[in-house]
């Protein structure tokens, strides 16, 4: 260690002509020097060293002070201090058993940093600092010492996740200070508050109705995004995000996002404000009538599905109905995810265009060529075709004709004479049957078939020729009714016998005199191939048999008489038929 006395002797010796009041004055300055260092002062000193272990430094006392080369050493080992630097230290001891100052730099640091929190506290001043940590009931902060941010003075608004704030910097207001207990609360929602107080007198001096204004989305909800414009928030619906369609305002934005908006509505005295985005830009509607007149081809995106078609995208803000009847030429389509997906791209034409009320109508099938029209050359009426049974109703069958287009065979047009109760009791699914086209209605969308007209009418010559008026046949009762019996003369051709043709006595209810599945002989007595009716008598019937047996003569012309008649119930035939049979008995008889 260096003396000050010797310093001063030395410096008198190479300074011989120095006067004796000037070494009194430059002592006397010294010492009021040394006076002003105390234990516990902060005092300015000079590096005048530095070694392995210990920082020399000069505070101008008698004596050298000493650091511990640790308070300039950095978290790498890195010793961040040279000679020459000049360092504020704190006082701790003017000489210790070693005859040396001891100093240090950290608690000088810490004891500044107190003055400057205390003066920023008693000021209203800012502080700045780096969250280093999660605590109880808020945030750690380091502004030269440990300070607490409660988690209320976070932010303007409650923070959810505090712990995505460590390692961010801010600036903050002391709003309470206790040196002694060493408590610093601080509070960065105060000093946004002031801020926000500032920009809100100028942008309330700014806001009015169709101005355009930037903003930063602040908050998302189900129904739109609170924007700040400065001081001030304004809601920016849903609706007036975009003249197409959202789902949720977090397809578009997230908190954060700066953005320029349109103020729809001010209302200076509540300050709630309107926004709108989609009006800056034009309404696409005003072009839809030149740009989408009917027939023209477009592609879009499906946006939506509901139960009666699915919603196209066009462009955003116009969007067509694609309806169910409209995805397909040929296939019944129970709902439309079967051909479409949300999402999806696909081509459309447009149907129908209503300015008016925002409506487009779209085709999906119009694309594609109408398999219908091309079916009339394909399948010429009267053609035959051969398919399978794709479907029984009660009103006849449908056969398959090629994908997605069935022909119906109405069960009127499935037999000429044969009544079918119901088409299950001769056809089954899957069944390969033959028909005739008969009718294809393209605008409808109908094709019918006749499988009765592979064959001719029976009516038209065939039973005019068997069943002449006054034949004599054999029948069964099928059916009875209070005006008659319906008789079977063959499967599928039936005559009435009227309840006046039943009997010559006279006949209230046929019931009494007959019954089904009764065999008996009818005689034809009218035929109407238009109307498809045949007219039956028992009573003329049995006239002409008791006529034949009364002509016959003895009891062997009688039997002889008896078997002809019977053959006749059998085979069916005239009265022409019976008496040449007769004849013929006769003279086999003779």
């Amino acid at each position: 260690m260096t003396d000050i006395t010797e310093n001063t002797s030395n410096s008198l010796s190479s300074v011989p002509m120095m006067e004796e009041e000037d070494f009194a004055s430059l002592l006397q300055e010294r010492e009021e020097e040394e006076s002003k260092i105390k234990e516990g002062a902060i005092v300015q000193g000079t590096v005048i060293a530095v070694t392995k272990d210990k920082v020399i430094v000069d505070i101008k006392f008698k004596s050298e002070g000493h650091i511990d080369v640790r308070e300039f050493t950095s978290l790498d080992g890195e010793v961040q201090v040279a000679p020459g630097a000049v360092v504020d230290v704190l006082v701790e001891m003017l000489e210790d058993g070693e005859g040396s100052c001891r100093l240090s730099k950290e608690k000088a640091d810490k004891l500044k940093v107190w003055e400057d929190i205390s003066k920023a506290c008693e000021e209203d001043q800012v502080v700045e600092g780096s969250i280093v940590a999660r605590v109880k009931g808020g945030l750690s902060v380091d502004i030269g010492v440990k300070a607490f941010l409660p988690g209320s003075q976070v932010d303007l608004r409650p923070v959810r996740n505090l712990d995505k704030l460590i390692g961010l910097t801010y600036k903050f207001k002391v709003i309470k200070f206790n040196k002694k207990r060493n408590n610093i609360v601080l509070s960065r929602r105060a000093l946004l508050e002031e801020e926000r107080a500032t920009l809100k007198k100028d942008t309330l001096d700014r806001l009015k109705e169709g101005e355009l204004m930037d903003g930063v989305i602040k908050n998302i909800t189900d129904y739109g995004a609170f924007v700040d414009l400065g001081g001030i928030d304004g809601l920016l619906h849903i609706t007036d995000m975009s003249w197409g369609r959202i789902n949720h305002p977090s397809e578009r934005f997230k908190v954060g996002d700066e953005i320029k908006v349109k103020v729809l509505k001010f209302d200076a005295n509540t300050e709630r404000v309107s926004l709108g985005l989609k009006q800056i830009t034009e309404d696409p509607w005003t072009q839809a009538a030149g740009k989408y007149p009917p027939n023209t081809r477009i592609s879009g995106r499906v946006v939506s599905l509901t139960d009666y078609g699915a919603f196209i995208e066009i462009e955003e803000g116009i969007e067509g109905l694609v309806h169910i009847s409209e995805m397909s030429w040929t296939k019944r389509i129970k709902h439309p995810s079967k051909v479409v997906n949300v999402g999806d791209i696909v081509e459309a034409v447009v149907l129908d265009l209503d300015v008016d009320n925002r409506r487009i109508s779209l085709g999906m099938k119009q694309v594609e060529a109408n398999p219908w029209s091309l079916l009339r050359e394909k399948y010429p009426l009267y053609s035959r075709i051969v398919g399978n049974v794709r479907n029984i109703t009660d009103f006849g069958i449908f056969v398959g004709i090629e994908d997605g287009i069935d022909g119906l065979v109405h069960i009127s047009d499935i037999s000429w004479t044969h009544r079918v109760k119901h088409p299950s009791e001769i056809f089954e699914l899957g069944q390969e049957v033959e028909a005739v086209v008969t009718n294809i209605d393209e605008d409808n969308q109908r094709f019918s078939l006749s499988i009765k007209e592979l064959t001719s009418d029976p009516w038209e010559e065939r039973i005019p020729e068997r069943y002449r008026p006054g034949s004599i046949w054999p029948g069964t009762v099928k059916k009875l009714t209070d005006f008659g019996a319906f008789v079977e003369l063959e499967k599928g051709i039936e005559g009435l016998v009227h309840v006046s043709e039943i009997s010559d006595d006279h006949i209230k209810n046929p019931r009494d005199v007959l019954e089904d599945g009764q065999d008996v002989a009818v005689k034809v007595i009218s035929l109407d191939p238009d109307k498809r009716q045949i007219g039956l008598s028992i009573r003329s019937a049995d006239d002409d048999t008791s006529s034949y047996m009364m002509e016959a003569q003895g009891q062997e012309a009688s039997t002889n008489l008896g078997a002809q008649l019977s053959a006749l119930l059998k085979t069916g035939g005239d009265e022409g038929d019976a008496q040449e049979q007769g004849e013929a008995s006769e003279s086999s008889d003779s």
